[in-house]
């Protein structure tokens, strides 16, 4: 299923940093210095997300970080470039299907502007070769140069 569109707002980059996907149970305390780097800014990418039955915590990782969390790096991060409108439709089920064909998990998340896809670290490689295969196009950014381990 190709991206809908040619709009440079639909071009994907791969973020050069792992993530964290963390789960804490209802009324588990996210840690201290998490908290703390969350409000003072320290980190890039951060996302809480809470439910009647977990805590979601996904993040970039960064080097003042637990070492719990660090261990749950293994994740990667294709972002959607964005800022795409919200009259868009079926983005992220035309990002994921070539994923899902390739038998590459996914993680995914939104933002106001965008949509992100979290793969797993080992997985990348193919992750990238899959969404390329149906017509994705990977670009290069500030943040976002495409990873040399490719």
């Amino acid at each position: 299923m190709p991206p809908p569109s040619n709009s440079p707002a639909l071009h994907l980059i791969v973020l050069p940093e792992p993530f964290f996907v963390v789960k804490l149970k209802p009324g588990e305390d996210i840690a201290p210095c998490v908290v703390k780097n969350l409000t003072n800014g320290k980190g890039g990418f951060f996302s809480v997300t809470r439910t009647q039955d977990e805590v979601s915590l996904v993040g970039e990782t960064y080097k003042s970080m637990p070492s719990s969390y660090k261990e749950q790096s293994t994740w990667m991060c294709i972002k959607i470039q964005g800022p795409m409108e919200h009259s868009l439709t079926g983005i992220l089920a035309s990002l994921s299907a070539p994923l899902k064909v390739s038998k590459v998990p996914i993680f995914a998340l939104s933002t106001w502007n965008t949509d992100y896809v979290l793969v797993p670290t080992e997985m990348l490689p193919e992750a990238v070769r899959a969404l390329e295969r149906d017509g994705w196009v990977f670009v290069q950014g500030i943040k976002g140069a495409r990873v040399a381990r490719l």
